[in-house]
């Protein structure tokens, strides 16, 4: 049995030994609950783990791991609308301030709303 992930999220965790139990690699979860002792133990050590059952499949659930993490980083990268130049944080699909999407394209199913003036009712 080998360990192949901590996170300090025991969701994430959670996740993870469902993915690999989709690919047929059978895990175990451990220190679930240790994370109550951070403080009287170093924090990373109080982490949540996913362990591979069987050794031989360690590299087949590492490589099936480092793909489904892959997208998270490319999620953090900003980009800069090319309607209105505003920059906008890499989670959003769409701009906030004019609706576009990265590629300039108007997202579909945006709503404009008629503007109205503040003085008058």
């Amino acid at each position: 049995m080998k360990r192949i992930h901590t996170s300090k999220d025991p969701l994430m965790i959670s996740h993870l030994k469902n993915v690999l139990a989709t690919f047929g690699i059978k895990c175990v979860m451990k220190k679930m609950d240790l994370i109550s002792a951070a403080g009287q133990l170093p924090p990373t050590e109080c982490w949540p783990e996913l362990w591979v059952m069987e050794d031989e499949k360690t590299v087949r659930a590492k490589a099936i791991l480092k793909q489904t993490l892959a997208p998270l980083s490319s999620v953090k990268k900003s980009w800069v609308c090319k309607n209105c130049d505003e920059k906008i944080e890499g989670q959003f699909s769409e701009c906030w301030k004019c609706g576009r999407d990265p590629a300039g394209a108007q997202a579909r199913g945006l709503v404009t709303l008629p503007s109205r003036s503040l003085g008058r009712r």
